[in-house]
């Protein structure tokens, strides 16, 4: 289920068909450390190693967006080439957009990119993906977005991180807040608000198609050594397919209450 995969017959991304009556647009930013074979036949210039860890992709988030959409009956779209090719969640003008150097490691096809290869990526990777989303967003009549992702115990160097899941928001908090009571009423979970990264990235992929169009979202953040496996993935996908409808309903209720 795990977004580690070859780019053999590779394209911008994946997308999954969902009933007409669902309200979810699942999305997923990080799905895999695919490399278009367009790109130095395919290799970054990284060892095995490195392109597994989540420097190149979030590790779990893909084969739990697939599941987490199976049992919304929702649509999704997940990026099919990694981070370290051209990061899908940042703007455009972002200095991070393509990195040169992450969590310790050297990309060496990064390195002195050409305008012309820049450009290449953003026209067939990063253009590509957000069209998909855009695309199936607009068959909606009024999509609530969520972004999985994960992200790793511990950056090199850096203090173990304590939360079993984070939740990211901007400006817009509607789903994010019922959400975050429904993960603390679980029990069993540390839970934070915009951990362990903030939810205020300016171009980023919640706000250029939920954030700019006034949608409900949220951006889910899993550790992802909880997510290693199948069956861990589809504990997961199983708990936030019984929780977001709960936290929806919320925010229904209280549109309700306030006339």
């Amino acid at each position: 289920m795990d977004g580690n995969r070859t780019n053999l017959g590779w394209s911008p991304c994946e997308t999954i068909n969902g009933g007409s009556q669902t309200p979810w647009l699942i999305i997923c930013d990080h799905a895999t450390n695919a490399v278009p074979p367009w790109i130095n036949n395919g290799d970054l210039g990284l060892v095995t190693e490195d392109m597994h860890r989540h420097i190149a992709y979030d590790v779990g988030a893909a084969g739990m967006t697939r599941e987490l959409a199976r049992l919304l009956n929702a649509p999704a779209v997940l990026a099919n080439f990694s981070r370290l090719v051209i990061d899908p969640n940042r703007g455009e003008d972002d200095p991070t957009l393509v990195m040169e150097l992450y969590d310790g490691s050297i990309i060496p096809a990064n390195r002195n990119l050409s305008r012309q290869d820049l450009d290449r990526r953003l026209n067939e990777c990063y253009r590509a993906y957000h069209s998909a989303v855009a695309q199936a967003a607009s068959k909606m009549d009024d999509p609530v977005i969520v972004s999985v992702h994960s992200f790793t115990p511990a950056f090199i160097g850096r203090p173990p991180r304590p939360w079993h899941v984070g939740l990211l928001h901007a400006s817009d908090r509607r789903l994010t807040d019922p959400l975050f009571e429904e993960l603390k009423a679980e029990g069993d979970l540390t839970v934070a608000l915009n951990e362990p990264y903030t939810g205020f990235l300016r171009g980023d992929t919640i706000d250029r198609h939920a954030i700019e169009t006034g949608r409900n979202n949220t951006l889910i953040e899993i550790r992802n050594d909880l997510i290693q496996d199948d069956q861990s993935q589809k504990a997961w996908a199983e708990r936030f397919a019984r929780m977001l409808p709960k936290a929806l309903e919320r925010i229904e209720r209280k549109a309700l209450a306030d006339g």
